[in-house]
């Protein structure tokens, strides 16, 4: 499991909570580009060092998606961090994507299929740590082993609230990010034709 709480995994959760089918995971933005000019209807979401990226259709952003009417839209998604994490792990025998908002979910897909899972928290980048990331990765590894998780997640925002916020990354896209069971799918990933695709696990 690939845990990116702020934001990859959030942004990629509300697409399908705003109706997309499914979510294609790149490594390179030039990649969806190509795509989108292959097929204009799809939605490119992602960002570069956390700013959105030219050409695409919106940035890495939850609260810029939470409105929006994606039925049936097929996503490309590249991120910083998440979505490298998905493609590094393209060899695992099988990948689920992991955050707040579909924590119950993910859990209960990983329980019914898997005897043995690995958390990875992506944090910064894929170097740095992230305490977004590390508390995400520790409340599912509890939640698997039938241990009460806990959640100081107040102190997330909290300790954010003495630096600004940017335009590229609202307060809001963190709450949204910290509110955990939002959505009752997990976000398993298949590959097909030579993609990573993730789709809705509804159980």
């Amino acid at each position: 499991m690939i845990v990116d709480v702020f934001r990859a995994f959030t942004t990629a959760a509300f697409c399908i909570g705003a109706g997309a089918r499914e979510i294609v995971l790149v490594r390179d933005h030039e990649q969806a580009l190509a795509m989108k000019r292959a097929d204009p209807t799809l939605f490119l979401t992602g960002e570069i060092e956390g700013r959105p990226i030219p050409g695409f259709d919106i940035g890495n952003s939850p609260s810029a998606i939470e409105r929006l009417d994606l039925s049936g839209r097929r996503v490309v998604q590249r991120t910083s961090s998440g979505t490298q994490g998905v493609v590094a792990a393209s060899g695992a025998e099988a990948i689920v994507l992991g955050s707040f908002v579909i924590a119950a979910a993910t859990v209960r897909y990983l329980r019914e299929r898997a005897s043995d899972v690995t958390v990875v928290a992506m944090g910064q980048n894929a170097v740095e740590d992230a305490d977004e990331d590390l508390l995400c990765a520790r409340y599912l590894a509890s939640a698997l082993a039938d241990e009460r998780p806990s959640m100081p997640l107040v102190t997330l925002l909290a300790d954010r609230d003495g630096e600004a916020w940017p335009d590229w990354f609202p307060r809001r896209d963190a709450e949204l990010a910290l509110e955990v069971d939002r959505f009752a799918f997990a976000l398993p990933v298949y590959r097909e034709d030579g993609l990573l695709i993730a789709r809705p696990d509804y159980g």
